[in-house]
């Protein structure tokens, strides 16, 4: 059995917002630079500005079309823009706490750099007693607004989170709703040495992904240049090239051999579904060498944003440890080294080594700290049994606004 909540079907699919990263199809020709680009190309969504969306289209670029001329590629993500459309324009007024995240609150925000919210909502009273399960997350169209279900938001504050304790101790944290200065009344009972883990070891877990990440980018380049060259290379010729040319590690040649044709399926299997591929095979993987269409994004894990980030979260545990004050604002040498790598000005070798200085710091700011070594759930508590009654209150009182009689309506469930 799989319960859903009635009512999405009335929704016109081709006027939801698709949310970004989603794979599309073009359903009219565009002309871009000369070049037709036929309806039916694949691209995947990178902004939304009002009516218009752009979209990254594989061998082409960014192209921009209207919202109705795009179909997502896959049904499951029309279902899921439906659902997350129709719970944000249901919700977002339930919202009680907001903040401007990210570089505008770091300091290390440039020309152009987005404006990122982070916030709390409440569900109102009926919400919480039907069969389906509500929304626990709410993300605006174009992802710079990030909202959390209460509940959630605070379980995530007691693990020291890193985005929930920035949004909540943020100078900027911004309470819309008297349930949301309850919770900055009591934000110090989220602070813990517990940080240690959650901002400092997950940014040093982040250095393994990022040395392997340039590991298998360069993987990627010597291939591909390979591949455009001399297009008539087996499988088993690229695996043999790339295993000595990359000097993959292995016990014997034949090991090496099969470790770098494992890469080459890995990769050619991973293209493919970020819709750059025609097919889930080598012969694809051939023919986009031959196209001279390689030159796409990085990965994420090696993009200066993941970078100097990883930087950033370790100067920022390390300070708070050391100091027991949260401090989010990069200044002086640090913020110019960050950005530094966000310009793409530092190689990330180089990142990494900062960064294995950085952990040095931090290990001993954990073993000096004076914060508490766990938060204060018995507080935490008090305050999400206060909330909740406040919003039931509110909805039985019948009181105006969001929370009682001007509340959205109650999804109902329907068998699916």
């Amino acid at each position: 059995m799989k319960l859903r909540i009635k009512g999405l079907e009335d929704i016109d699919p081709l006027r939801v917002p698709l949310p970004h990263g989603t794979e599309v199809t073009t359903r009219v020709d565009r002309e871009v630079a000369g070049r037709v680009v036929s309806q039916g190309a694949v691209g995947r969504v990178k902004a939304i500005e009002g009516s218009a969306v752009t979209v990254h289209v594989v061998g082409v670029g960014n192209v921009r079309y209207a919202r109705e001329e795009l179909t997502p590629r896959k049904a499951g993500q029309l279902e899921f823009a439906v659902r997350r459309e129709a719970a944000w324009q249901a919700l977002r007024p339930n919202v009680i706490l907001e903040t401007v995240v990210g570089s505008r609150a770091w300091g290390l925000a440039e020309e152009g750099s987005d404006t990122d919210r982070r916030g709390v909502f409440v569900l109102p009273f009926p919400w919480t007693t039907a069969l389906v399960d509500p929304p626990t997350d709410l993300v605006s169209a174009d992802g710079s607004e990030n909202l959390w279900e209460v509940g959630k938001a605070l379980r995530q504050a007691i693990r020291a989170d890193p985005n929930t304790l920035e949004m909540l101790l943020l100078a900027g944290a911004t309470a819309t709703d008297p349930m949301g200065e309850w919770i900055l009344e009591v934000r110090d009972a989220f602070v813990s040495s517990e940080i240690y883990g959650t901002f400092g070891r997950y940014a040093l877990s982040q250095l393994t992904r990022l040395e392997q990440g340039m590991r298998l980018a360069e993987h990627r380049r010597l291939l591909l240049a390979w591949l455009a060259a001399d297009p008539s290379l087996s499988l088993d010729q690229a695996a043999a090239k790339l295993a000595s040319g990359a000097k993959i590690e292995g016990q014997t040649e034949a090991d090496k051999v099969r470790r770098a044709k494992d890469y080459i399926k890995q990769l050619y299997s991973s293209m493919f579904d970020q819709g750059l591929l025609a097919d889930r095979d080598y012969a694809a993987l051939v023919g986009f060498a031959k196209s001279e269409q390689h030159r796409f994004e990085l990965p994420r894990e090696l993009r200066p944003k993941n970078a100097y980030n990883l930087l950033r979260l370790l100067a920022t545990a390390t300070n708070w440890l050391k100091t027991g004050t949260a401090t989010f604002e990069v200044t002086g040498d640090l913020r110019t080294e960050l950005l530094a790598i966000k310009r793409q000005e530092v190689e990330l070798a180089r990142v990494i080594e900062r960064a294995q200085e950085l952990a040095a710091e931090l290990e001993d700011a954990r073993l000096a700290t004076k914060l508490p070594r766990a938060p204060d759930v018995g507080r935490i508590d008090q305050l999400l049994r206060r909330i909740r009654e406040e919003a039931s209150r509110r909805w039985h009182a019948g009181e105006a606004g969001p929370f009682g009689r001007d509340a959205c309506p109650l999804p109902l469930a329907e068998w699916h």
